[in-house]
């Protein structure tokens, strides 16, 4: 049997983030990958340059099209663009009877804004309700939280507090921190916390769409939510490590590094 995953994302026509990087995701771990386009960029590994975002209709009506012909096992959202499309997404949510993975992207790696001021509010009391994982980084729990989070302690202080918002699980990713990096799992009123020595290279375009997607694919393919972050977060530091140094920028990781799914069910 084949398995399915569903990105919902912004487009990077550079392949690096976005659905692009979730699709390479999906596939390396050996799932069928489906995309709904939510947004466009015109951007390169050096910046971004233009943000268009669909309309709500046009987002729902791919994401019922898709859904009513290949049902997915895991869903998981990335960048949304604005309030009305959030809504939107998070009305269809409702109905998903599959662990949806948000990704609250709200600025490129250029630091260019992919979500609308106005729009946090609407993500926090409509769609990180319906949430099985939400994944922010730290500027990101810093605003799902209310407040900075910059060291190990604030980190889990931010992820009781996002978790108190309605997700099941948090993972708060500490790729901003100062020195040695860390990543804390709020699970089922634990945390689990993954120490890890920084990789020291510039090229970490799309970090966090493929961490989430690759969590999404271990999800699919039935990883507990422990073993799903655990098996994600060595396939991002494997693709980090093996960068291919493209573009003149913050250019893509390894999106060929290996997923090692030999532990996950056979589909």
């Amino acid at each position: 049997m084949t398995v399915v995953a569903l990105t919902i994302a912004g487009s990077d026509p550079s392949g690096g983030a976005g659905l692009q990087a979730d699709l390479k995701t999906f596939h390396q771990h050996g799932v069928y990958g489906m995309s709904v386009v939510t947004l466009v960029t015109v951007q390169n590994t050096r910046s971004v340059s233009a943000v268009e975002v669909l309309s709500p209709q046009l987002v729902v009506y791919q994401l019922d099209a898709v859904r009513a012909d290949i049902p997915p096992a895991a869903i998981k959202n990335g960048a949304l663009g604005r309030a009305d499309v959030i809504a939107a997404v998070a009305a269809r949510a409702a109905r998903f009877c599959v662990p949806l993975v948000v990704d609250p992207v709200m600025v490129s790696k250029h630091g260019a804004p992919l979500l609308a001021a106005d729009a946090v509010a609407v993500l926090v009391s409509e769609l990180l309700p319906l949430a099985t994982l939400v994944t922010p980084n730290l500027p990101e729990a810093a605003r799902l939280a209310g407040f900075e989070v910059h060291d190990p302690e604030s980190m889990e202080r931010a992820a009781r507090a996002i978790a108190a918002l309605g997700p099941r699980h948090v993972l708060v990713k500490g790729g901003h921190l100062a020195g040695s990096t860390i990543d804390l799992l709020w699970s089922d009123g634990r945390a689990t916390a993954f120490p890890g020595e920084r990789i020291d290279t510039p090229h970490t375009h799309g970090t966090g769409c493929t961490l989430s997607a690759a969590i999404t694919a271990r999800l699919a393919r039935g990883d507990d939510m422990l073993a799903a972050v655990t098996g994600g977060r060595r396939f991002i530091r494997a693709a980090i490590a093996g960068a291919p140094g493209l573009g003149g920028g913050s250019g893509p990781v390894d999106h060929f590094a290996p997923a090692e799914t030999t532990s996950l069910p056979i589909p």
